[in-house]
């Protein structure tokens, strides 16, 4: 026997609600169709107003109070469309997760269920009825988020269980090094303003950074960035980094540990690197970590992939353009309350 705490509560923060406009949104309608399953837009429209109200302390502080209509990122898209459109595809692939639950044997407890409504209630006794009323929250509907959030996590861990998480030492090894970069981009002037070199000077810059070199494999990188007013830099690389500049990464893998480089002549500066360790212990575990949870990813997608394309799911556009974000909500985090209940497991 074994016992796994359950955190039930995944709403944080108290919310208050301002400039307050407008008479709320049908609960009962239909917003969208999951086969012939009727998906309530009380349920839609809460988990779109509560990813705004998360996020309406930070966007509003940088933004303004229009961020929600407008183009933040120049794709075409506002702000409320953008979450309004993520919040359907997470519906999609909740209402998929729920319908093919008892293939890896997911329900939920009677503990569970408990939790749950007692997370519910918590949430609803904490926030304001002018918050409640702009987020369309009550129990029943919160209840509801919470059911579908909860059978996603438990699909989740149950449909990664067959990835591969066997990782050879080879693959995943991480090696650490140090360097010093000097740009080609130009002269700063005391202004800020940047003068691109000339030829020459690029001729004369090389020439500085091949004398740094020399000094560095004769003295260490670091004494010789002192004297030369360099600075320098550390990080870890992989033998397939596809973040390093290709003419970097060669260099370093024929680099001995301690051994530093020539000067590498790239398109952007200058590097002058040293091989510090071809194994370092700790970023070649978190490498094979990220492996193994880049794998875990793959396999969840391409289940839900395969399970999405069995399915229909119909949006009512119309129904769905009554959620609008016209109001602001402000947090209280340190009102945070979290339940937790103790399930037992065979």
């Amino acid at each position: 026997m074994r016992a796994k705490k359950l955190t039930a509560a995944l709403l944080c923060g108290v919310m208050a609600a301002s400039l307050l406009t407008g008479c709320g949104v049908n609960k009962e309608a239909t917003v969208a169709t999951f086969d012939e399953q009727k998906v309530p837009l009380g349920v839609a429209n809460f988990m779109a107003r509560f990813q705004q109200a998360n996020y309406d302390d930070f966007y509003v502080a940088y933004f303004g109070e229009d961020v929600w209509s407008s183009d933040l990122y120049g794709n075409g898209t506002t702000m409320e469309d953008s979450i309004k459109g993520d919040v359907m595809d997470s519906l999609f692939t909740m209402y998929t997760l729920q319908a093919h639950a008892g293939e890896y044997d997911v329900a939920l407890t009677a503990d569970d269920e408990a939790a749950i409504a007692s997370a519910a209630e918590t949430f609803i006794a904490a926030n304001s009825k002018q918050a409640l009323r702009a987020l369309g929250a009550d129990v029943e509907t919160v209840k509801e988020y919470l059911t579908l959030t909860t059978i996603q996590s438990r699909m989740h861990d149950a449909m990664i269980l067959d990835a591969d998480t066997e990782v050879s030492d080879e693959e995943a090894n991480t090696s650490a090094y140090s360097y010093v970069f000097v740009s080609k981009s130009g002269s700063v002037a005391e202004d800020g303003s940047t003068a691109e070199y000339t030829e020459d000077e690029l001729a004369q810059l090389k020439t500085t950074v091949e004398g740094f070199a020399a000094d560095a494999k004769e003295k260490t990188l670091e004494e010789a960035a002192e004297a030369c007013g360099y600075t320098v830099s550390a990080n870890t690389f992989t033998a397939d980094d596809e973040t390093l500049d290709a003419a970097v990464l060669t260099a370093l893998q024929g680099l001995a540990e301690g051994e530093v480089s020539d000067v590498i002549d790239t398109d952007n500066g200058y590097y002058v690197v040293r091989l510090d360790a071809k194994t370092d212990a700790e970023a070649t575990e978190n490498t094979r970590e990220s492996i193994i949870s880049q794998r875990q990813s793959e396999r969840y997608q391409e289940i839900l992939d395969g399970w999405k394309e069995g399915h229909t799911w119909t949006v009512d556009e119309k129904v769905w353009g009554t959620v609008t974000f016209d109001n602001l909500f402000t947090t209280v985090p340190e009102s945070t309350e979290t339940e937790t209940v103790e399930e037992t497991q065979a």
